[in-house]
This record gives C-alpha cells, sequence and structure tokens, in this order.
C-alpha cells in the first residue's frame, strides 16, 4: 500500500511533490512517500498551481471545482483533494 493517497468516501487526497519549470506536464513516479509531479509552468504568480490543479482535475477524469489545494501554495510539497474521482490512483504509476 502507497502512502501518497489516501480515500475517505468519495474525497481522494493527494501527496504530492511538485517541480515547477520542467519541459513538460508529466507524473515521474515515486519520490518518497510522494507523487512527483514534473510541471512546464514557472513557480510565479500562483501559475504552477493553477497547471497543477487543471492537470490533476484532467488525469482524475473530474472538473477544475472538484479539485483543491488544500496545504502547500507556496513549497514543492503539496495536498489537493480530489472529489467524485472514479480513477483509481495506483493506475497512474502503471506505465
Amino acid at each position: 500500500m502507497s502512502e501518497w493517497y489516501r480515500r475517505d468516501g468519495d474525497i481522494l487526497s493527494l501527496t504530492l511533490h511538485v517541480q515547477p519549470g520542467a519541459k513538460r506536464t508529466e507524473i515521474s513516479g515515486l519520490h518518497g512517500e510522494a507523487l512527483k509531479i514534473r510541471l512546464a509552468a514557472p513557480p510565479i504568480e500562483g501559475r504552477a498551481n493553477e497547471a497543477l490543479l487543471r492537470f490533476v482535475a484532467d488525469t482524475f477524469d473530474v472538473t477544475l471545482r472538484q479539485v483543491e489545494l488544500k496545504q502547500g501554495g507556496q513549497s514543492r510539497h503539496k495536498v489537493v483533494l480530489v472529489t467524485g474521482s472514479n480513477v483509481a490512483p495506483e493506475s497512474l504509476l502503471i506505465e
């Protein structure tokens, strides 16, 4: 069992390690007990956080309103909540 996500009813809590300013936006595996996401957006004026929330919404097939940045607005280590997704988090690591 991985520690990077928890499910509580229809709410999924994701622990993420975010690397802004990458060449492209992608999931790049695990970083300790967090899912590592590389973001093409720069860490300027909240652009990386906006790009992260859009990427998570697309990845988990939910609307942007169903994704919330819970912790880590100014940090690389973030906690994001996703409501109502049918996507299994462990499937994101299978390539």
